[in-house]
């Protein structure tokens, strides 16, 4: 039974930072690619960020390039996501996603694991 478990979310100014985590137990050997998603109120669920699980490779939304940061720590099946100088239009349910079934790497559709999700709201 895979399971994902993000934390870190909260509320921030705009301008803050916030770190999210998301460990994963269960099966996670078949794990290619681990990242994060959000979705915030009237939108599409959209990619964020994702990191190749067996090497350093990453993928941003233009929206967040040079703010936010994803990494992992693959000893302990956790991938983080760093965010800098929030905005408001940050503001979503960022949800934690496994293993990426090949095509778009921002497809939701792609991904066959989630997390719950957590509130991330930044104010202006």
């Amino acid at each position: 039974q895979v399971q994902l478990v993000e934390s870190g979310g909260g509320s921030v100014q705009a301008g803050g930072s916030l770190t999210l985590s998301c460990a994963a137990s269960g099966s996670t050997y078949s794990f290619n690619y681990m990242g994060w998603f959000r979705l915030a109120p009237g939108k599409e669920r959209e990619g964020v960020a994702v990191i190749f699980t067996g090497g350093d490779r990453t993928y941003y939304a233009d929206s967040v390039k040079g703010r936010f940061s994803v990494s992992r720590d693959k000893g302990e099946n956790t991938v983080f996501l760093q965010m800098n100088s929030l905005k408001p239009e940050d503001t979503a349910v960022y949800y934690c996603a496994a293993l990426f079934a090949g095509g778009a790497w921002y497809d939701p559709l792609k991904y066959y694991y989630w997390g719950q999700g957590t509130q991330v709201t930044v104010s202006s």
